[in-house]
């Protein structure tokens, strides 16, 4: 069913502060001969200790309401906040009090099921080329194409990256530019688990590419887009510091996955799901139960990843040591937003969430919506 967007954006909510007295002591006072009777001794004043003042942190906003089955979530360098409709195949743009504009409906999108308009990206030289890219399902393939925007609205330019094999499951989707400047696009398997082993079909890999489309520099196979396979359907990508890239995935009946990608590495659909200890193939460093989790985007923080998850109708934060291995998973939200499709950092530094109860959920009646949620906030709440 498509619905004409009946987007709100809610006004910011005030920020509490709270005033931390910091109280003094007595301090032992030295023995002193006693005053003569025609003086008077001066009373002491006690010694306090500053005053200080913390602010409470931000509650969650709601930032829009009445979204059709949002999916991908990207930023424009003044902050303006790009989201994608799988079904309508309509790109909105989100400014914090303002209405929500549309700027496209991206042609040639055949939706159904979990296909349609999927990720969308913005180039890290947007500024000098106006490049924004959206990956997309059609008639016959999922590909990339990459848009032009004029500052009004989006344009379509050129299909970049084609012929990724489509199903009405499993068609991945999710953009993002690395801190190497590079688009790493998210497939699925396309449900032909066969695929994700075939180093020459594009399906159930991440690849790595440039703006045109061509292989990037410094890929495993020179010729190849792949930068990894053996992946089932992967549905959200990040880095963390010093360049360590993270990749959620949904797993089939037993385990859902995070993932460090490594360039080259196996992560063994279908011949593992979850952790194997198998020679030939690259164990998860989180596994959740489907039930729990159904990852799909996932946003890396100084700490931490946060992973959106549909199923689990939760945003797990998985804390980060410094070499980059796993902590235990913490699970926020439990139930109060529904199906979480999509965490990203903002500019703000908050957390914008996706939700998609209009897909598979029980929408309530602003859904679906986009908040805002602060990290501190959140590790209050636990």
């Amino acid at each position: 069913m498509t619905r004409t967007a009946r987007t709100t954006t809610a006004g910011l909510l005030a920020v509490v502060v709270l005033a931390a007295c910091g109280g003094g002591e007595d301090k032992e006072q030295a023995t002193a001969p006693p005053p003569s009777p025609t003086t008077t001794a001066p009373t002491p004043t006690p010694t306090t200790e500053p005053t200080t003042t913390e602010p409470a942190p931000q509650e969650p906003e709601v930032l829009a309401t009445g979204l059709d089955v949002p999916w991908g979530l990207a930023f424009l360098p003044d902050g303006t906040a790009l989201v994608t409709e799988r079904d309508t195949a309509r790109v909105l743009e989100l400014v914090a009090g303002q209405e929500p504009r549309e700027l496209a409906t991206v042609p040639g999108v055949a939706a159904e099921n979990e296909t349609g308009l999927l990720g969308i990206a913005v180039s890290p030289d947007f500024a000098d080329n106006g490049h924004v890219f959206v990956y997309l399902t059609t008639a016959t393939d999922n590909r990339v194409l990459r848009m032009v925007h004029d500052g009004e609205q989006l344009a379509p330019d050129v299909v970049v990256l084609e012929g990724i094999p489509r199903e009405t499951y499993h068609s991945g989707g999710r953009l993002e530019f690395g801190p190497d400047g590079f688009l790493y696009v998210a497939t699925g398997d396309a449900a032909v688990p066969s695929t994700s082993q075939d180093p020459g079909s594009l399906g159930g890999k991440v690849l790595r590419v440039d703006e045109d489309g061509e292989p990037a520099p410094g890929n495993p196979d020179p010729g190849s887009p792949v930068w990894s396979l053996g992946h089932r359907n992967v549905q959200g990508l990040g880095w963390g510091a010093e360049g360590r890239m993270y990749a959620s995935e949904f797993g089939q009946d037993t385990w859902d996955e995070l993932n460090a990608i490594e360039p080259g590495a196996n992560y063994g659909w279908p011949e593992v799901e979850g952790t194997a200890g198998a020679a030939d193939y690259v164990d998860p460093l989180v596994t959740w139960r489907p039930a729990d989790a159904s990852p799909s985007g996932l946003a890396v923080t100084e700490d931490a990843v946060y992973v959106a998850a549909l199923r689990g109708e939760s945003l797990w934060r998985v804390p980060l040591e410094a070499d980059g291995a796993a902590g235990e998973p913490q699970r926020l939200l439990e139930s109060e937003y529904g199906r979480l499709r999509t965490v990203t950092v903002a500019p703000d530094g908050r957390l914008w969430l996706l939700t998609s109860n209009t897909f598979r959920g029980e929408p309530g009646p602003e859904d679906d919506r986009v908040v805002a949620v602060d990290e501190e906030w959140l590790a209050s709440q636990g």
